[in-house]
């Protein structure tokens, strides 16, 4: 099983929990973090410290969220691996709270 980062992470991108991951599974993009799938050991250490909530255990992906478990996959091989945390965006705390980003993803 893995952890999987959700639509919540679009355009936020906190890293606080890349910070407390014991194994470096989480990669980078322009706007979104992805966890790899193969490297993540379970241990459920990152997702109590997303303060968005965008983290999710893959056997409790909420229906709407599941493609995101691909997403990850995917971009975990193409993407460069964080192991620090790193300033948010400057706008994250304006996208926080927003629903629906899934079109802003870049890839």
């Amino acid at each position: 099983m893995t952890f999987v980062i959700t639509e919540s992470c679009i355009r936020c991108k906190y890293t606080d929990c890349v910070e407390v991951c014991p194994v470096d599974c989480f990669y980078e993009g322009p706007n979104f973090l992805v966890i790899n799938p193969d490297e993540c050991i379970d241990c459920a250490l990152c997702e109590p410290e997303c303060p968005v909530n965008a983290i999710f255990s893959e056997d409790e992906l909420p229906d709407d969220q599941k493609d995101f478990l691909q997403i990850n996959a995917e971009f975990s091989q193409i993407w460069p691996n964080i192991n620090a945390k790193q300033p948010a965006p400057a706008d994250a705390d304006d996208w926080k709270d927003v629903k629906e980003k899934r079109q802003y993803l870049e890839e």
